[in-house]
């Protein structure tokens, strides 16, 4: 099957920032392993200790821009797949609207989390 849209075309600024963010994603999520694993020897994490880390504004603003990274991939992948099953006209446009709105109150509820941890709120 033709693929229909041109963020998954190659060369394209979608198809660009679907892979840019999927390799954004394994390079912290590596990065993290290596540290809780090999540098930390698995110690158990706690809520106490998330919440001290959380203290560091270099520790907060990766995780916020982890969260966001992760619910731009996911949704503008999830779009992709339905509109090359042959989603069209007026139901790809509320699909569209339905993602963007779901993707955008995940990122609101898990900013507000990350700020309530760090006690900011």
């Amino acid at each position: 099957m033709a693929e229909r849209y041109s963020s998954f075309t190659p060369g394209g600024t979608g198809w660009f920032l679907q892979r840019i963010t999927a390799a954004f994603l394994v390079v912290v999520l590596a990065f993290h392993f290596f540290l809780l694993h090999f540098v930390n020897h698995a110690y158990e994490v706690t809520f106490m200790q998330t919440q001290l880390r959380m203290e560091n504004i270099g520790y907060f603003l990766t995780m916020v821009l982890f969260l966001v990274t992760a619910a731009f991939h996911g949704v503008n992948g999830v779009y992709n797949a339905l509109v090359n099953q042959g989603l069209e006209g007026t139901q790809k446009k509320v699909v569209l609207a339905v993602l963007t709105i779901a993707g955008v109150g995940l990122v609101a509820q898990g900013i507000y989390v990350a700020l309530a941890m760090r006690g900011m709120i």
